[in-house]
């Protein structure tokens, strides 16, 4: 749990994902074109990433990528983010952690 919490809190935004996951594509896309330059770690290419993984399913995260933080802060898996997006509040909580500024 330790080695996530330290991860999630180094960038504004930070996605733990998988390199075969079509939602963890979705999700990285979607930040790439808000203009967010997040930190990603592919689980299945970290030496510590089933470690993480199941750390990441004690925080109740099932299935447990795309797992999103901003600003240290877990906010959830897809459904979340795209809900965030769609209702307007994902862009001003990435203003707010410094990930972007417009």
């Amino acid at each position: 749990m330790d080695i996530v919490m330290k991860l999630a809190s180094k960038k504004a935004v930070v996605i733990f994902s998988k390199s075969s996951c079509c939602m963890c594509h979705a999700i990285k896309t979607l930040f790439y074109d808000l203009g967010v330059s997040p930190a990603i770690y592919e689980l299945d290419e970290e030496a510590k990433g089933r470690e993480m993984e199941r750390a990441l399913q004690s925080l109740g995260l099932n299935p447990s990528v795309p797992a999103v933080f901003i600003g240290g802060r877990l906010v959830n898996s897809t459904s979340t983010i795209m809900s965030l997006h769609l209702c307007g509040s994902l862009v001003p909580m990435l203003k707010e952690a410094g990930a972007i500024w417009l």
